[in-house]
């Protein structure tokens, strides 16, 4: 039975700019003619899209390859949409006789995808609707291509395709898909070994301790140990231990019931109850004072809680699992942390390489953190090749976490599309004595402009994100006119500033 694809061609077809410079990718249709294999695939233009439909005709993977135009001059016109496609498309479609028809819905405009669900609906064009997911969207459960039989009994029924093979059902318990969609980036041999940790220790219910500096990634291998052991999905509870006021430490974690003190007007479960049956994860447990430090390890030797005012204690089924910046082997040793319950969380450590020592993965971060923002903007960002080796060779003291505060500010603040090395804003600090030694040596070919120019741009994108994009403030923080700061901007690049920053 040969297989038809019917597909309005769009602005991003064949290809579309990537997230690196002047990079290209295969936009919708190349994308989905590399998932699904066609005999012929009918591609239809208006007077806007004419040239990408002669591009992609061009390039695109099937047998038969036919163009179909329809002169609309409004692509959102409902009627004339419905009624072209009455005209123009469905005669020759309909004599194709036993095919197995389907229609692309990831190119074209909105109307356009309507009309070709109510052709389907209704049962006018007997056809199955194939959806191309953005690569942002795209993992192992929520693969490239989804399919919807609009005929099905129970509508819609959908399935899946990811380059023409099945998921395969274990697919959920790989650590390094898991690890994917819960966002932890990275192929260097570090980051996978802490993988292949935490999918070894997740099965048990030992407490585990994650160590690692401010913005590593702790809570996400938490939460992959979780994800990878078996208890209900949902039943995960993290807590910052240092953003709980003191006096409500105790009652946060272990509850309480009406009238235990003055503000406690009724019963309260803890975070122990809340995750009972899951796994509670103590972030920066560092901070916990040395009294419930001792309840903390009562709970865990017990496997009971007390609430505040309770005249009996709970049974509780809880997994373990703290993290913390600090170095607990020291505060033991200085009396802030217990010596007992240390070693009653430390029963497995897993310790999470901070980025500096897997630069290797810093390209790829960048680049899935510059994708999420862009799909917000109206106007996708890019990043240039020297902007990517910059960030590359930063420490990131605030790690991933720093990397991406660096990368927002630097895509909000700045109007080119491509962000180029000198337009991140990298938050270094420098006294006088280190910016003065970072000078370069004057030489043959050293341009004394081409450096004040960098410093200026550099020096106006800072003031203008501590202003927090007022260009007025930024100016007056410079010493310099609102006119000054306002002829940068409209030099730097094209597009509007981002107004919910002034």
């Amino acid at each position: 039975m040969p297989r038809i694809l019917l597909t309005f061609t769009g602005f991003h077809d064949p290809y579309s700019r990537g997230l690196i410079g002047d990079e290209e990718q295969p936009g919708p249709i190349l994308s989905l003619a590399s998932a699904r294999s066609f005999d012929e695939i009918v591609l239809i233009s208006t007077p806007n899209t004419k040239a990408h439909t002669e591009a992609t005709a061009a390039v695109v993977p099937a047998p038969v390859v036919r163009a179909i135009h329809l002169p609309l001059q409004d692509p959102t016109d409902y009627a004339a949409i419905l009624s072209s496609l009455r005209g123009a498309v469905l005669p020759s479609v309909n004599e194709a006789k036993d095919a197995e028809i389907f229609v692309a819905v990831a190119s074209g405009t909105p109307q356009m995808h309507a009309c070709w669900l109510l052709l389907v609906a209704s049962g006018e064009l007997p056809a199955k609707i194939l959806h191309v997911r953005p690569p942002k969207f795209v993992s192992r459960d929520r693969p490239l291509v989804a399919e919807i039989d609009l005929s099905a009994p129970e509508f819609p029924e959908v399935r899946y395709s990811v380059q023409r093979e099945e998921i395969p059902s274990s697919a959920v318990a790989d650590p390094q898909t898991a690890a994917a969609v819960l966002g932890l980036i990275g192929d260097h041999p570090k980051l996978r070994s802490v993988i292949e940790a935490a999918a070894a220790i997740a099965p048990a219910t030992a407490p585990v301790l994650i160590q690692g500096e401010t913005g590593t990634g702790k809570e996400l291998i938490a939460r992959l140990i979780h994800m990878l052991s078996g208890r209900p999905a949902d039943r995960f509870e993290p807590i910052n231990c240092s953003a709980i006021p003191t006096e409500l430490v105790e009652s946060t974690l272990f509850g309480h019931k009406k009238g235990a003190f003055t503000t406690a007007v009724q019963d309260q479960p803890g975070k122990f109850e809340l995750a009972d049956g899951g796994t509670l994860f103590l972030d920066e447990v560092g901070e916990l004072p040395l009294a419930v430090q001792a309840k903390l390890l009562r709970v865990l030797q017990d496997g009971e809680v007390e609430p505040l005012g309770a005249r009996k204690r709970l049974k509780v089924n809880v997994r373990i699992i703290a993290a913390t910046h600090r170095n607990l082997r020291r505060m033991v040793q200085q009396g802030s942390f217990r010596e007992d319950l240390y070693y009653r969380l430390n029963v497995a450590e897993i310790k999470v390489p901070p980025l500096r020592d897997r630069r290797s993965d810093i390209p790829k971060i960048a680049l899935a953190i510059l994708d999420r923002i862009n799909s917000s903007l109206r106007h996708p960002k890019r990043l240039s090749a020297e902007a990517l080796i910059r960030l590359q060779q930063q420490r990131w003291p605030g790690n991933v976490r720093d990397l991406q505060n660096t990368i927002e500010r630097s895509v909000w603040l700045c109007r080119k599309p491509i962000l180029d090395a000198e337009d991140l804003l990298i938050s270094e600090p420098e006294t006088e004595g280190d910016l003065l030694a970072q000078l370069p040596q004057p030489g043959e070919g050293f341009s004394l402009e081409d450096l004040l120019s960098k410093i200026r741009h550099q020096m106006i994108l800072r003031a203008l994100d501590t202003a927090g994009g007022n260009q007025s403030k930024a100016a007056r923080m410079l010493g310099i006119s609102p006119q000054a700061v306002h002829k940068f901007l409209r030099k730097a690049g094209q597009g509007g500033f981002n107004s919910g920053l002034i």
